[in-house]
Protein backbone atom coordinates (compact mmCIF):
# COMPACT_ATOMS: atom_id res chain seq x y z
CA UNK A 1 0.00 0.00 0.00
CA UNK A 2 2.80 2.51 0.57
CA UNK A 3 4.21 1.47 -2.68
CA UNK A 4 1.29 2.69 -4.49
CA UNK A 5 0.59 5.59 -2.44
CA UNK A 6 4.19 6.44 -3.29
CA UNK A 7 4.14 6.09 -6.77
CA UNK A 8 1.12 8.03 -7.28
CA UNK A 9 1.69 10.83 -4.99
CA UNK A 10 5.87 11.11 -5.19
CA UNK A 11 6.52 9.88 -8.82
CA UNK A 12 5.72 11.12 -12.16
CA UNK A 13 3.14 9.01 -13.70
CA UNK A 14 0.20 9.64 -15.88
CA UNK A 15 -2.34 7.45 -13.49
CA UNK A 16 -4.43 11.12 -12.76
CA UNK A 17 -4.26 12.67 -16.24
CA UNK A 18 -5.92 8.92 -17.30
CA UNK A 19 -8.62 9.37 -14.05
CA UNK A 20 -8.94 12.87 -15.31
CA UNK A 21 -9.92 12.08 -18.63
CA UNK A 22 -12.17 9.41 -17.91
CA UNK A 23 -14.22 10.61 -15.22
CA UNK A 24 -14.75 13.91 -17.87
CA UNK A 25 -15.72 11.59 -20.73
CA UNK A 26 -18.02 9.65 -18.45
CA UNK A 27 -19.48 12.92 -17.62
CA UNK A 28 -20.45 13.97 -21.21
CA UNK A 29 -21.75 11.14 -22.66
CA UNK A 30 -23.93 11.15 -19.83
CA UNK A 31 -24.49 14.47 -20.56
CA UNK A 32 -24.81 13.78 -24.34
CA UNK A 33 -26.65 10.66 -23.66
CA UNK A 34 -29.37 11.53 -21.46
CA UNK A 35 -30.02 15.41 -20.51
CA UNK A 36 -28.91 16.49 -24.32
CA UNK A 37 -31.58 14.92 -26.14
CA UNK A 38 -34.65 15.59 -23.05
CA UNK A 39 -33.92 19.09 -23.03
CA UNK A 40 -34.20 19.45 -27.16
CA UNK A 41 -37.73 18.42 -26.80
CA UNK A 42 -38.09 20.36 -23.67
CA UNK A 43 -37.15 23.24 -26.09
CA UNK A 44 -34.19 24.37 -24.46
CA UNK A 45 -31.83 27.37 -26.00
CA UNK A 46 -29.46 25.68 -28.15
CA UNK A 47 -26.49 28.14 -26.76
CA UNK A 48 -27.17 26.26 -23.25
CA UNK A 49 -27.04 23.31 -24.25
CA UNK A 50 -23.82 23.32 -26.67
CA UNK A 51 -22.39 25.42 -23.92
CA UNK A 52 -20.65 22.68 -22.13
CA UNK A 53 -19.16 21.57 -25.01
CA UNK A 54 -17.66 24.93 -26.00
CA UNK A 55 -16.20 25.11 -22.66
CA UNK A 56 -14.89 21.36 -22.95
CA UNK A 57 -12.91 22.80 -26.01
CA UNK A 58 -10.93 25.06 -24.06
CA UNK A 59 -10.60 23.21 -21.55
CA UNK A 60 -8.49 20.34 -23.09
CA UNK A 61 -6.45 22.75 -24.60
CA UNK A 62 -5.72 23.98 -21.58
CA UNK A 63 -5.47 21.33 -19.53
CA UNK A 64 -2.68 19.88 -22.43
CA UNK A 65 -0.57 23.15 -22.06
CA UNK A 66 0.10 22.87 -18.42
CA UNK A 67 0.67 19.09 -18.90
CA UNK A 68 3.51 19.50 -21.29
CA UNK A 69 4.42 23.33 -21.08
CA UNK A 70 7.76 23.54 -18.67
CA UNK A 71 7.12 25.58 -15.63
CA UNK A 72 9.81 27.19 -15.36
CA UNK A 73 13.05 24.42 -15.26
CA UNK A 74 16.09 26.55 -13.40
CA UNK A 75 19.32 25.10 -15.48
CA UNK A 76 22.75 26.60 -15.91
CA UNK A 77 22.22 28.35 -18.73
CA UNK A 78 19.24 30.42 -17.11
CA UNK A 79 20.42 30.37 -13.58
CA UNK A 80 21.90 33.79 -13.48
CA UNK A 81 18.48 35.62 -15.72
CA UNK A 82 16.52 33.89 -13.11
CA UNK A 83 18.70 34.89 -10.43
CA UNK A 84 18.07 39.04 -11.11
CA UNK A 85 13.66 38.64 -12.39
CA UNK A 86 12.76 38.59 -8.34
CA UNK A 87 13.93 40.27 -4.56
CA UNK A 88 14.94 38.27 -1.96
CA UNK A 89 13.17 38.62 0.66
CA UNK A 90 15.84 37.21 3.01
CA UNK A 91 12.88 35.36 4.71
CA UNK A 92 11.42 32.75 2.80
CA UNK A 93 14.18 33.20 0.20
CA UNK A 94 17.35 34.15 1.61
CA UNK A 95 20.06 35.13 -0.93
CA UNK A 96 22.83 32.78 -2.12
CA UNK A 97 21.23 29.72 -1.21
CA UNK A 98 21.80 26.47 -3.04
CA UNK A 99 19.92 24.06 -4.23
CA UNK A 100 21.11 20.45 -2.87
CA UNK A 101 19.90 18.48 -5.02
CA UNK A 102 20.50 20.29 -8.73
CA UNK A 103 23.92 22.23 -7.44
CA UNK A 104 22.01 25.44 -8.68
CA UNK A 105 21.67 29.01 -6.82
CA UNK A 106 18.26 29.23 -5.72
CA UNK A 107 16.82 32.03 -7.30
CA UNK A 108 13.93 33.88 -5.36
CA UNK A 109 10.19 32.65 -5.29
CA UNK A 110 12.19 29.09 -6.59
CA UNK A 111 11.75 25.66 -5.14
CA UNK A 112 13.21 21.84 -5.60
CA UNK A 113 10.17 19.92 -6.30
CA UNK A 114 10.86 16.43 -5.28
CA UNK A 115 8.42 14.38 -7.88
CA UNK A 116 10.38 16.13 -10.91
CA UNK A 117 13.13 16.81 -9.23
CA UNK A 118 14.46 20.08 -10.30
CA UNK A 119 13.58 23.46 -9.26
CA UNK A 120 11.42 25.37 -10.60
CA UNK A 121 11.20 28.98 -11.27
CA UNK A 122 8.18 31.09 -9.27
CA UNK A 123 7.23 27.45 -7.89
CA UNK A 124 2.91 27.20 -6.82
CA UNK A 125 2.81 23.24 -6.76
CA UNK A 126 3.12 19.98 -8.01
CA UNK A 127 -0.24 19.07 -9.52
CA UNK A 128 -0.78 15.31 -9.91
CA UNK A 129 -3.97 15.73 -12.26
CA UNK A 130 -1.90 17.56 -14.76
CA UNK A 131 1.54 15.16 -13.78
CA UNK A 132 3.58 18.63 -14.08
CA UNK A 133 4.55 21.19 -11.63
CA UNK A 134 2.85 25.03 -11.87
CA UNK A 135 5.23 27.67 -11.65
CA UNK A 136 6.01 30.97 -14.02
CA UNK A 137 5.79 29.87 -17.65
CA UNK A 138 2.65 27.42 -17.18
CA UNK A 139 0.69 29.38 -14.07
CA UNK A 140 -1.30 30.98 -16.87
CA UNK A 141 -2.90 27.51 -18.28
CA UNK A 142 -3.63 26.20 -15.29
CA UNK A 143 -5.52 29.06 -14.14
CA UNK A 144 -7.49 29.47 -17.31
CA UNK A 145 -7.68 25.39 -17.28
CA UNK A 146 -8.89 25.28 -13.85
CA UNK A 147 -11.55 28.47 -14.91
CA UNK A 148 -13.21 26.12 -17.99
CA UNK A 149 -13.62 23.11 -15.59
CA UNK A 150 -14.94 24.95 -13.42
CA UNK A 151 -17.71 26.37 -15.39
CA UNK A 152 -18.34 23.51 -17.30
CA UNK A 153 -19.20 21.26 -14.27
CA UNK A 154 -21.15 24.46 -12.80
CA UNK A 155 -23.27 24.47 -16.52
CA UNK A 156 -23.66 20.90 -16.36
CA UNK A 157 -25.51 21.00 -13.26
CA UNK A 158 -27.44 24.31 -13.59
CA UNK A 159 -28.95 22.72 -17.02
CA UNK A 160 -29.42 19.26 -15.21
CA UNK A 161 -31.74 21.11 -12.64
CA UNK A 162 -33.29 23.65 -14.66
CA UNK A 163 -34.16 20.54 -16.72
CA UNK A 164 -35.35 18.39 -13.93
CA UNK A 165 -37.66 21.36 -12.81
CA UNK A 166 -39.14 21.80 -16.21
CA UNK A 167 -39.99 18.28 -16.44
CA UNK A 168 -41.83 18.64 -12.79
CA UNK A 169 -43.62 22.01 -13.98
CA UNK A 170 -44.51 20.65 -17.36
CA UNK A 171 -46.11 17.72 -15.80
CA UNK A 172 -47.80 19.28 -13.17
CA UNK A 173 -46.08 16.52 -11.49
CA UNK A 174 -46.13 19.11 -7.72
CA UNK A 175 -49.96 19.02 -8.07
CA UNK A 176 -50.83 15.80 -8.05
CA UNK A 177 -51.15 13.26 -4.58
CA UNK A 178 -50.31 9.80 -4.20
CA UNK A 179 -51.79 7.37 -1.36
CA UNK A 180 -48.98 6.98 1.71
CA UNK A 181 -48.74 3.37 3.63
CA UNK A 182 -52.22 4.11 5.79
CA UNK A 183 -54.43 5.18 2.68
CA UNK A 184 -54.14 8.22 2.78
CA UNK A 185 -53.84 10.49 0.09
CA UNK A 186 -51.05 13.30 0.49
CA UNK A 187 -49.59 16.10 -1.28
CA UNK A 188 -46.15 15.35 -3.38
CA UNK A 189 -43.89 17.54 -1.30
CA UNK A 190 -40.09 18.11 -1.92
CA UNK A 191 -38.62 14.58 -0.64
CA UNK A 192 -41.46 12.84 -2.59
CA UNK A 193 -40.70 14.54 -5.73
CA UNK A 194 -36.67 13.95 -5.18
CA UNK A 195 -37.38 10.24 -4.40
CA UNK A 196 -39.50 9.75 -7.66
CA UNK A 197 -36.76 11.51 -9.89
CA UNK A 198 -33.83 9.87 -8.48
CA UNK A 199 -36.20 6.34 -9.46
CA UNK A 200 -37.37 7.97 -12.78
CA UNK A 201 -34.25 9.50 -13.94
CA UNK A 202 -31.64 7.30 -11.47
CA UNK A 203 -28.45 8.39 -14.01
CA UNK A 204 -29.63 12.38 -14.36
CA UNK A 205 -30.05 12.41 -10.56
CA UNK A 206 -26.64 11.06 -9.71
CA UNK A 207 -24.62 12.83 -11.99
CA UNK A 208 -26.13 15.64 -10.60
CA UNK A 209 -25.17 15.31 -7.47
CA UNK A 210 -21.86 14.77 -9.06
CA UNK A 211 -21.10 17.64 -10.85
CA UNK A 212 -22.38 19.89 -7.94
CA UNK A 213 -20.59 18.75 -5.30
CA UNK A 214 -17.57 19.07 -7.95
CA UNK A 215 -18.84 22.45 -8.80
CA UNK A 216 -18.39 23.21 -5.54
CA UNK A 217 -14.94 22.18 -4.92
CA UNK A 218 -13.54 23.32 -7.70
CA UNK A 219 -15.09 26.34 -7.14
CA UNK A 220 -13.43 27.10 -3.81
CA UNK A 221 -10.36 26.18 -5.23
CA UNK A 222 -10.57 28.83 -7.77
CA UNK A 223 -11.21 31.56 -5.35
CA UNK A 224 -8.10 30.43 -3.87
CA UNK A 225 -6.29 30.45 -6.79
CA UNK A 226 -7.57 34.04 -7.83
CA UNK A 227 -6.83 35.57 -4.73
CA UNK A 228 -3.16 33.89 -4.66
CA UNK A 229 -3.17 35.82 -8.49
CA UNK A 230 -4.84 38.59 -7.22
CA UNK A 231 -2.22 39.01 -4.28
CA UNK A 232 0.69 37.70 -6.27
CA UNK A 233 1.95 35.05 -3.81
CA UNK A 234 1.80 31.01 -4.93
CA UNK A 235 0.69 28.00 -3.05
CA UNK A 236 4.23 27.23 -1.48
CA UNK A 237 4.49 31.20 -0.65
CA UNK A 238 1.23 30.86 1.33
CA UNK A 239 1.85 27.80 2.89
CA UNK A 240 5.13 29.11 4.54
CA UNK A 241 4.32 32.55 4.75
CA UNK A 242 2.87 32.35 8.51
CA UNK A 243 5.70 29.74 9.35
CA UNK A 244 9.07 31.95 8.41
CA UNK A 245 11.08 32.56 10.92
CA UNK A 246 8.54 32.19 14.00
CA UNK A 247 9.77 31.92 16.92
CA UNK A 248 7.07 29.16 17.71
CA UNK A 249 8.53 26.97 15.17
CA UNK A 250 10.65 24.64 16.92
CA UNK A 251 12.62 24.02 14.16
CA UNK A 252 12.94 27.77 13.04
CA UNK A 253 13.61 29.24 16.97
CA UNK A 254 15.26 32.06 17.20
CA UNK A 255 18.00 33.32 20.15
CA UNK A 256 15.64 34.84 23.03
CA UNK A 257 17.59 38.17 22.72
CA UNK A 258 16.33 37.83 19.19
CA UNK A 259 13.49 39.71 17.33
CA UNK A 260 10.87 37.47 14.82
CA UNK A 261 11.61 38.33 11.69
CA UNK A 262 7.46 38.74 10.10
CA UNK A 263 7.33 37.33 6.57
CA UNK A 264 6.12 40.37 4.66
CA UNK A 265 4.88 39.78 0.89
CA UNK A 266 7.11 41.84 -1.07
CA UNK A 267 5.65 41.32 -4.72
CA UNK A 268 2.76 42.30 -4.64
CA UNK A 269 2.03 45.27 -6.74
CA UNK A 270 -1.65 46.29 -7.23
CA UNK A 271 -4.34 43.82 -8.65
CA UNK A 272 -3.44 44.43 -12.41
CA UNK A 273 0.63 44.45 -12.50
CA UNK A 274 0.24 41.08 -10.10
CA UNK A 275 -2.04 39.52 -12.78
CA UNK A 276 -0.33 40.42 -15.73
CA UNK A 277 2.66 38.82 -14.09
CA UNK A 278 0.81 35.76 -14.25
CA UNK A 279 -0.18 35.84 -18.11
CA UNK A 280 3.30 37.47 -18.93
CA UNK A 281 6.21 35.93 -16.41
CA UNK A 282 8.36 38.33 -15.44
CA UNK A 283 11.08 35.98 -16.89
CA UNK A 284 9.80 36.49 -20.47
CA UNK A 285 9.49 40.31 -19.81
CA UNK A 286 13.10 40.76 -18.61
CA UNK A 287 14.63 38.47 -21.41
CA UNK A 288 12.62 40.94 -24.13
CA UNK A 289 13.86 43.93 -21.86
CA UNK A 290 17.65 42.52 -22.07
CA UNK A 291 17.04 41.68 -25.93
Amino acid sequence: MLGLLHYLFHTRNHTFVILHLILQGLVYTEYTGEIFGYCQELEFSSYYLFLPYLLLIVNLFFFTLSCVTDPGTITKANELLLLQVYEFDEALFPKNRRCSTCDLRKPARSKHCSVCNRCVHRFDHHCVWVNNCIGAWNARYFLIYLLTLTASAATMAVVSAVFLVRLVVVSDLYLKTYVDDLGHFQVINTVFLIQYMFLTFPRIVFMLGFVLVLSFLLGGYLCFALYLAATNQTTNEWYRGDRAWCQHCPHMALPPSAEPHVYRNIHSHGLWSNLREIFLPAAAHYERKKK
